[in-house]
C-alpha cells in the first residue's frame, strides 16, 4: 500500500500485466504492455501474409507484441529484438512461461537481424523529451529509454523506417505504434521511403495509434 500511494504502478506490484488475454511478466525494465497497443495485434493478425510468415518485433520489451503474434499465428517465424539486455531477458523469460516458439535477440532495431521480413511491427519510444505526461502516471515509473525520442518524439520511428526498406520482402509491411499526434508525421515517412497503401488505424479510444504501409522495391 505504502508503494501505491506513491504512484508505483499496480503491474509493479503485482510483477505482471494482462495482454491478448495472457499474464505478461513485467518489471522497472519494461514498459507495462497497454491494451491499446492490442489494436496493432488485430490489424497484424488481418494482414495477408504468407502461413509462414517471418517476423520481428523490434524493442520487445516484455514481449508482448512478439509472443502474442507467435502463439496466435503458431507458424510464423517471430523474432524479439530489444537493446536492453534486462528487457530480452524479460522477454525471453515470457516467451519461456507461454510457450512462444520466438528467437531473442540483443540489439538497436534491425541491426541484429538478417531478414528479409514478411511484417515488422514496433511499439519505439515516441515521446518529446519535453511532454508533460512523463511526469504523470505509471510513466513516471518506466524507463525513459523505452519512452523518450529526439526530433519531438519521431527520431526512432524514423530509423526504424529508414532500416526497414532494407530488410523487407517485396510487398511486406512495416507497422508502427505512436503517439496520438503523430499519425500525420508517421505517415509522410512511410510515403517518403515509397510505402504503399499507407494508414493509419484508431485506438479503443479513437485516437490514432498504429500507422502502417507496405513495402514496394523499386523494381517491383
Amino acid at each position: 500500500l505504502a508503494r501505491r500511494e506513491t504512484g508505483e504502478p499496480v503491474a509493479h506490484l503485482t510483477g505482471e500485466r494482462e495482454f491478448f488475454g495472457r499474464p505478461f511478466r513485467v518489471t522497472a525494465d519494461t514498459l507495462i504492455p497497454r491494451p491499446d497497443t492490442e489494436t496493432l495485434i488485430e490489424i497484424a493478425l488481418a494482414l495477408p501474409l504468407p502461413d509462414d510468415a517471418r517476423v520481428v518485433d523490434l524493442g520487445t520489451g516484455s514481449g508482448a507484441i512478439g509472443v502474442t503474434l507467435a502463439l496466435e499465428k503458431p507458424h510464423w517465424q517471430v523474432a524479439l529484438v530489444d537493446l536492453s539486455e534486462a528487457a530480452l531477458q524479460v522477454a525471453t523469460d515470457n516467451a519461456g512461461q507461454l510457450n512462444a516458439p520466438v528467437q531473442c535477440l540483443a540489439g538497436s532495431w534491425l541491426v541484429p537481424c538478417e531478414g528479409p521480413f514478411d511484417l515488422i511491427v514496433s511499439n519505439p519510444p515516441y515521446i518529446d523529451a519535453s511532454d508533460h505526461h512523463l511526469d504523470e502516471g505509471d510513466v513516471r515509473f518506466e524507463p525513459r529509454s523505452a519512452l523518450v525520442a529526439d526530433d519531438k518524439g519521431l527520431a526512432d520511428l524514423a530509423e526504424i523506417v529508414r532500416q526497414a526498406t532494407g530488410k523487407l520482402v517485396d510487398g511486406g509491411w512495416l507497422m508502427l505504434e505512436h503517439g496520438f499526434e503523430q499519425g500525420g508525421a508517421v505517415r509522410a515517412l512511410l510515403d517518403e521511403a515509397g510505402f504503399q497503401d499507407v494508414r493509419t488505424a484508431q485506438d479503443l479510444g479513437g485516437n490514432d495509434r498504429v500507422t502502417l504501409g507496405r513495402f514496394a522495391s523499386a523494381s517491383s
